[in-house]
């Protein structure tokens, strides 16, 4: 992703820095090693020198180099601090950004599980609606037959009137009780008829 790629490009920018900076160092413990060699050689010179040699103008001459490449060692000593410093900072700066990286990272892997959660409860609750369909149409089938056989028995009865082309399921219920009705009021009569 975006994110990953920005973070990937900083920390290959800070590590070709580190490398620069690796190099200059590198560069400069040459050069201090090189002024260390000469500082030693005029050091063994001065000390080769014959008793005649070592003239007060020659004594000058080696003081005035021997403090010149003393500080261009201190100097170089100095740079050199400062780029051990830079150093630790940026493989800080780096370790940080690989920090980063592994979190964006994870937190796309947790993304992308939680997307994946979410489609699968949703595939479960469309195949469950489609269970309720299924269900609600079958009962509702059921309930048609079941009611095609109340009008079938209620109409049927002899001397009924024919059903109008449609009823409302109170005016079936309705139909069907009158009949209830009419036949607990027959036996009825019949029962008391019997008893006389």
């Amino acid at each position: 992703t975006g994110a990953i790629s920005s973070l990937q490009r900083q920390m290959e920018i800070q590590e070709s820095e580190l490398r620069r900076i690796r190099s200059e160092k590198e560069m400069l413990q040459k050069q201090l090693r090189e002024r260390e060699v000469q500082l030693q050689a005029m050091s063994d010179k001065f000390c080769s020198l014959t008793e005649e040699q070592k003239q007060e103008e020659t004594m000058v001459m080696m003081v005035e180099e021997n403090h010149n490449l003393q500080q261009i060692v201190t100097e170089q000593e100095s740079q050199l601090a400062e780029q051990n410093k830079l150093i630790s900072e940026l493989q800080g700066t780096i370790s940080q950004l690989r920090a980063e990286v592994v979190s964006t990272r994870l937190h796309l892997l947790e993304q992308k599980q939680a997307q994946k959660e979410i489609q699968s409860q949703a595939e479960a609750l469309q195949h469950k609606e489609l269970q309720t369909r299924v269900a609600l149409e079958r009962i509702s089938n059921k309930f048609e037959r079941y009611r095609c056989k109340i009008i079938q028995a209620t109409f049927s009865v002899e001397g009924s009137q024919d059903p109008p082309e449609e009823l409302t399921d109170d005016e079936v219920l309705e139909a069907m009780q009158k009949i209830i009705n009419e036949r607990m009021e027959l036996q009825q009569r019949l029962k008391l008829k019997g008893s006389k």
